[in-house]
């Protein structure tokens, strides 16, 4: 009971000091992609206690079927492309209510990219796991680094001057889940070039998106942390 009251007031806490965003912040999400994404989950085998959900973005996504790449069975693929933290938060009730034995998230990327600061979406991803943790307490939570990013590919104009950021970013969602005893998925720090920010080139396809080889490194450190 004591520890239902304390993660009740964490969550609180969090809304009442997170700013309201406006209208257009709020709408960013729900593109066309996204709608078609959430009928295809409507229609796919409900959400169970025996499933592993793999939440993010077109990162996740473009994985396709992680069943395989984890070789495991019971592994539900929810991502979407272009997807925010806001995005998640839309859909994270369907999610919650089905009680999944494990949840392994990745976001913030397309925040950043957004124009949204390392605080800005640090305070976004607390809410987030803030409330994983009050309505699915029996769910284990893995919280993956973000994805490091090469803009020497010159893609994506909205991710310049990123690269740091991220890092940045990454390092106040470890410090928080250290301190909240919450499973962190450092991958941040096998994509990278010894010494740097930067992805390695062999592992990305345009600077932000991955390889096949990028996949199974990702899945490699995945299947590790599931097996302790």
């Amino acid at each position: 009971m004591h520890s239902s009251i304390i993660k009740c007031f964490v969550l609180l806490v969090a809304m009442l000091c997170s700013p309201l965003q406006s209208h257009g912040q709020q709408d960013t999400w729900n593109t066309e992609h996204y709608r078609n994404r959430m009928e295809v989950f409507s229609k796919e085998r409900a959400i169970d206690s025996t499933d592993i959900v793999m939440l993010g973005n077109s990162l996740t996504e473009f994985g396709g079927d992680w069943n395989k790449l984890l070789g495991r069975k019971h592994v539900r693929n929810r991502g979407i492309m272009g997807d925010n933290i806001d995005g998640v938060m839309n859909r994270l009730d369907a999610i919650l209510a089905r009680k999944p034995r494990v949840i392994i998230v990745m976001m913030g990327i397309n925040d950043l990219s957004q124009g949204l600061s390392a605080d800005r979406v640090f305070e976004k991803y607390q809410r987030m796991i803030d409330k994983i943790w009050v309505h699915a307490a029996d769910t284990k939570l893995y919280v993956q680094s973000l994805l490091p990013i090469n803009e020497s590919f010159n893609r994506y104009e909205t991710l310049k001057g990123k690269t740091d950021i991220v890092a940045m970013l990454n390092v106040k969602l470890r410090h928080y889940c250290e301190r909240n005893h919450i499973s962190y998925i450092n991958l941040f720090k096998d994509f990278v070039y010894h010494g740097t920010n930067e992805m390695r080139r062999s592992l990305t396809s345009d600077g932000l998106h991955l390889t096949p080889v990028g996949y199974k490194l990702w899945a490699f450190r995945v299947r590790n942390v599931l097996k302790e």
